[in-house]
């Protein structure tokens, strides 16, 4: 599947919202978003003009896109899916994002980045249950246990990466062994409990894939 392979600071600034595309320089001081640099195309000097209802709808579903590092066709599978759920579309939404392997790889603090959690599980470093996934979007289920393989153990990369776990710790739905580099998809997380992106209007998402 094509993939977006240019600048990602571009993104953020697209979006003005840190997306966390790119880990540590994220949460520096050359992070773009910091400096207040315009989106891409945007005269600094210009006026803001008044967004229309469609162009809200359409901003909150690339940032939604973005930060889990989807295509449009994939992110639209993944809405059709929630759509059929019990519940509230948008919250189910959410709860499909989390429980992608890759995503869980990043949140177990295996990775800095989801693009980098992406290529250590295209790359065979994961197992669940025991058993080596190599796709990023396998859903991961209440219970699995999501672990490095053995021989990827002494990656320098996931070494690195787990320092995070000592600062921040891990989603509440998640439990982390950091020595034997393995974790636990306690539960689905509700809508709530996912705080670093309350600020995402998922009914915005909602509404434009209903026109």
């Amino acid at each position: 599947m094509a993939r977006y392979t240019g600048p990602v600071c571009r993104l953020c600034r697209a979006e003005q919202k840190k997306l966390m595309l790119k880990g540590g320089r994220c949460r520096s001081d050359k992070c773009p978003i910091n400096k207040r640099r315009p989106a891409p195309g945007k005269d600094p000097k210009a006026r803001p003009g008044k967004r229309s209802d469609y162009g809200i709808q359409l901003r909150e579903k690339q940032k939604l896109k973005r930060i889990y590092g989807m295509q449009e066709k994939q992110f639209g599978l993944f809405f059709e899916r929630a759509l059929r759920m019990t519940g509230i579309t948008g919250e189910n939404l959410f709860v499909l994002l989390e429980r992608r392997l890759d995503n869980v790889v990043y949140r177990m603090r295996f990775a800095v980045s989801r693009s980098q959690a992406r290529q250590i599980v295209l790359h065979g470093h994961v197992t669940v249950n025991g058993k080596r996934v190599n796709v990023p979007s396998f859903l991961v289920k209440p219970e699995d246990v999501v672990a490095i393989e053995e021989s990827s153990k002494n990656l320098v990369v996931i070494k690195d990466a787990l320092k995070e776990y000592g600062k921040s710790g891990v989603m509440p739905w998640l439990q982390l062994d950091p020595d034997g580099m393995k974790g636990t998809f306690l539960n689905a997380p509700r809508r709530s409990d996912i705080t670093d992106l309350a600020d995402i209007k998922e009914q915005m998402i909602v509404e434009y894939y209903s026109k």
